[in-house]
């Protein structure tokens, strides 16, 4: 089931947008979707990494040790 949604975009990046459309010809709704799930994953992975960074908790270790632990 999918839900629809309304956004207000500026005319340049609806004009891309339809460039790109055209282009690959895909819909523009096809784009969207596929942009907005690129961004969620890519952001989702973006927060882990940095809530792991700033977390004080959070061991470091070296590479080198690293390695050894995966045997490489």
């Amino acid at each position: 089931m999918s839900t629809a949604i309304s956004i207000r975009l500026p005319e340049k990046l609806v004009k891309e947008l339809d460039n790109l459309a055209t282009a690959v010809e895909r819909p523009k709704t096809f784009l969207v979707r596929e942009a907005i799930e690129t961004y969620l994953k890519e952001y989702s992975d973006y927060r882990i990494a940095l809530d792991r960074l700033l977390d004080k908790n959070d061991k470091i270790i070296k590479s080198s040790e690293l390695r050894r632990m995966l045997d490489l």
